[in-house]
């Protein structure tokens, strides 16, 4: 009788680790083309085909929701088996998430107005200037903790109007999402490119509590992804469609 409790038990508990190492993971991201963004009932971009193909090859149960920035990013920190993406990864978030990646890369964009005067030879000849940047984005976290003076929004796409309207003197976004958006509003040749300060890595940083073995094989994943090239060839097909013409 005593063994057949412990083997009993041992089953339960198997089963249980099972159902642990099988519970759905709910991964977090927004709307920031050609990373993420929604394409018609989907969503897509270049770190959600990478991140889906983490997860196929480790065969685990997962649903993505597309969110504000803000909402997306305080689920991963508070709520178990959760992750968002494509997150900067910084000195002061180090320890607030488990990492996994890289799976993509970024660069930190001045923009301003084409006429309007001013040269950027350095980031801090930005000191003088009101920027614009998106609300809860890194960037604006990075600028305002050195003492620039931003001005934050709730969506980026209203900083190239407000840029163009002389109510920001510059706008702080990505290498590809900045131009994106300035394509949207009608403003390419009114608004440019001043300086490019940063290069950051993205990763899919999940919450604490996610177990270190699901993340060791979710690296190891991700690393393969860039040795095969894989990573490469989708970020360069999306490079192309996102290339405002």
């Amino acid at each position: 009788m005593k063994r057949c409790a412990v083997c009993t038990l041992l089953l339960l508990l198997l089963a249980a680790g099972v159902a642990c190492a099988q519970a759905t993971l709910l991964l977090t991201t927004e709307e920031s083309p050609p990373y993420n963004l929604r394409q018609g009932q989907e969503i897509g971009g270049s770190s959600t085909e990478k991140v889906r193909e983490l997860m196929r090859r480790a065969r685990q149960p997962h649903r993505i929701e597309l969110l504000p920035w803000k909402r997306a990013y305080e689920l991963a920190l508070e709520q178990p088996d959760t992750c968002v993406y494509s997150t900067t990864r910084t000195s002061e978030r180090e320890g607030l998430f488990k990492w996994v990646g890289p799976i993509a890369f970024n660069e930190w964009v001045l923009f301003g107005r084409s006429e309007g005067g001013i040269r950027l030879s350095t980031l801090e000849d930005a000191r003088p200037y009101v920027i614009g940047a998106y609300l809860g984005d890194v960037r604006e976290e990075y600028l305002r903790s050195r003492g620039f003076r931003v001005e934050s929004v709730p969506s980026d796409a209203q900083n190239p109007r407000k840029l163009a309207m002389g109510r920001i003197d510059l706008w702080v976004s990505g290498r590809y999402d900045g131009p994106l958006l300035i394509a949207e509003a009608g403003l390419t040749g009114s608004v440019k490119a001043l300086l490019t300060f940063q290069r950051t890595e993205l990763y899919l940083a999940c919450n604490r509590q996610l177990p270190d073995g699901l993340i060791g094989e979710l690296g190891r994943h991700a690393a393969a992804l860039w040795r095969e090239g894989l990573a490469a060839a989708i970020d360069a097909r999306y490079e192309r469609a996102a290339t405002p013409r």
